[in-house]
């Protein structure tokens, strides 16, 4: 049985990998098809505005924070891995980490990176490529920071069981 502690910090695991995988299947619904109905040179630079707009505490706290967590709860299941619930734990926590926030890192920020250094006239090349790769990886994301709520919650509705 897991303790208070503990129970608190999946809620708001749930809760906040929910909102991220939230905010990143707007993008791959319908904020990258958008963009990419419009011109080039203003896609890119709306993007360009987009990824340094993003940049706010209300998104940071529930990135980053998830990713925190996903560590903590990470360590913790680790402690006690022999058990069903913290090998739950342990994958979701994996899943955000690697699959939300390592993807992130490793490929949608350095695309943004090339994005923001392309020239928005010279640039349109760049952006169909960018618009179908970026879409992707975001996608991978998203339904990770969603299987992640999917695993807490199953998690609890054990916990709530036992």
């Amino acid at each position: 049985m897991m303790g208070k502690t503990v129970t608190v910090l999946i809620l708001i695991s749930t809760l906040s990998s929910a909102l991220v995988a939230g905010m990143f299947y707007a993008f791959s619904s319908f904020v990258m098809a958008a963009l990419g109905r419009i011109p080039g040179n203003e896609g890119i630079n709306a993007m360009n505005s987009i990824n340094v707009t993003v940049i706010t505490p209300s998104f940071i706290v529930f990135f980053m924070g998830s990713a925190l967590l996903g560590i903590v709860l990470g360590g913790w299941a680790l402690l006690s891995i022999s058990q069903f619930d913290s090998q739950l734990i342990l994958l979701a926590c994996l899943l955000y980490v690697v699959g939300c926030f390592g993807v992130t890192m490793v490929f949608n920020v350095p695309l943004n990176n090339q994005l923001a250094a392309t020239s928005p006239t010279d640039g349109n090349v760049f952006w169909q490529s960018y618009l179908q790769t970026w879409t992707l990886w975001n996608t991978v994301r998203t339904a990770a920071a969603a299987l992640v709520s999917v695993v807490f919650v199953a998690v609890a509705l054990r916990q709530a069981a036992a």
